[in-house]
């Protein structure tokens, strides 16, 4: 019997790997039609994601190109972003975009649709750059041609290379359906003073254009499917092969329904991967969206208030304010952990991503580290802070240490129930139901 070593399909692209397994394929070119060649290395870029470089080159006439295509798979909501530019570190903020990024400045009513430009790593300065290239192409043989709707680019033009110069603030905005656009934060792990993120649900034909399709649509009317809710509740461990997160290897998932005392029933799921070692688990709620959302107020003051149970979902946002510390939803994750899992994860996290700050100068490189001392600080006991858990849809929980006293009081617990905003609603995709009771503002 002859053993074959299972290798990831995106490997870390370093100078010990002595074959990157790089794919040439003959393609034609587009510039003069002969034949040239297209190479497709399949790698993860540290700190980010998996994904497949492309490189293209003629030798006929020079041509070359460049695009990058995510590797992995959609993700489960749209993203956008919002970027107020006002400083030069701003302009060298990287971004990832993707082709389903639509690229809007509202002070010049500037739009570049989604799908009419390739992914790219680059910076906000390189997308202006793009758009002015990309402007000016054929302005000689327009300003032959139709001198007058030259002269209107050529103004034009000159707006977008102001905005390059900073005369004045201007505001950037990302939308993907597809949720794989990131943009820099330089003060991470801190909350962004000039950016924003708001995830949103797809609507039914923004899930069509990426190819998703939901069960209904493609089985026939009435059959179950095969790893549905039920099912789960019934088996004791429904495991299923699937594909690693970090390496695209073949894995196994192993799913569990299992029930949360004094809150809900859980879908709790464990991959693990052979070929690269990465291990991975995630909580889902059993239920819907909660008619309200809940924030929970944890006071960790010592090595006693460690062990406290938290469930955060995927809707939760975490933030330390002693520490000035704001984690979106699906940073972390959904999770079932406790209150000292939940700090490790956020310092395992930051502590594994240096490159979350960038190589824009002007940067503070030593911040991160600094604050992942803090971070040691407290699991050491040794720094009290307030863990605040936000979680719009309502699907966390975070456990008493009373509860089998229930008229003694936690005080290191306070939990707010409050009603959603619109925003939030929105971002959950309630809106769509149209809801009474909500207005938009």
């Amino acid at each position: 019997m002859v053993s074959v070593q299972q290798k990831p399909v995106f490997r870390d692209l370093t100078a010990e790997d002595p074959d990157p397994e790089v794919t040439e394929i003959e393609s034609l070119c587009m510039n003069c039609h002969a034949n040239g060649t297209t190479r497709l290395l399949l790698t993860r870029i540290p700190y980010y994601k998996n994904v497949v470089l492309m490189s293209f080159s003629c030798e006929q006439c020079g041509y070359e190109n460049n695009e990058i295509q995510p590797g992995g798979a959609f993700a489960e909501m749209g993203v956008r972003w919002k970027l107020r530019v006002t400083e030069q570190v701003d302009l060298n903020r990287q971004v990832v975009k993707s082709d389903y990024t639509s690229v809007r400045i509202p002070d010049l009513d500037f739009e570049v649709p989604a799908q009419s430009q390739k992914g790219e790593v680059t910076t906000v300065e390189g997308i202006v750059a793009r758009a002015i290239a990309g402007l000016t192409q054929d302005q000689e043989a327009r300003r032959a041609e139709h001198p007058a709707a030259a002269a209107q680019i050529d103004q034009f033009v000159e707006r977008l290379r102001r905005l390059r110069t900073l005369e004045e603030p201007w505001t950037l905005e990302l939308e993907d359906i597809s949720g794989n656009t990131f943009v820099e934060n330089p003060e991470a792990p801190r909350r962004d003073p000039r950016c924003a993120r708001a995830d949103f649900q797809r609507s039914a034909d923004q899930d069509h254009a990426l190819g998703i399709f939901t069960h209904e649509e493609v089985s026939p009317p009435g059959a179950a499917p095969p790893g549905s809710y039920e099912r789960l509740a019934a088996d004791d461990v429904m495991q299923f092969r699937t594909n690693c997160p970090e390496c695209n290897a073949p894995a196994d998932t192993n799913m569990k329904v299992t029930q949360i005392p004094h809150f809900k029933e859980v879908v709790i799921m464990a991959t693990t991967c052979d070929a690269c070692g990465h291990r991975t688990n995630e909580v889902k709620s059993g239920g819907g969206v909660e008619p309200r959302g809940v924030r929970y107020r944890v006071r960790v003051a010592g090595r006693g208030d460690f062990s406290r149970d938290i469930l955060k979902s995927e809707t939760c946002c975490m933030s330390i304010p002693e520490l000035e510390l704001e984690v979106g939803g699906r940073a972390l994750g959904g999770r079932f952990t406790t209150a000292e899992g939940m700090l490790e994860a956020t310092r395992d996290q930051l502590r594994d991503c240096p490159g979350a700050v960038g190589d824009a100068p002007g940067l503070n490189q030593g911040g991160l580290q600094q604050f992942i001392e803090k971070l040691n600080e407290v699991l050491e006991g040794k720094r009290a802070v307030t863990i605040v858990l936000d979680d719009p849809a309502g699907n966390s929980y975070v456990q008493s240490l009373n509860d089998d006293d229930p008229d003694s009081p936690d005080d290191g617990l306070k939990i707010e129930r409050y009603e959603r905003t619109y925003e939030q609603n929105d971002e959950l995709g309630l809106n769509d139901m149209k809801t009474e009771g909500y207005e938009e503002s």
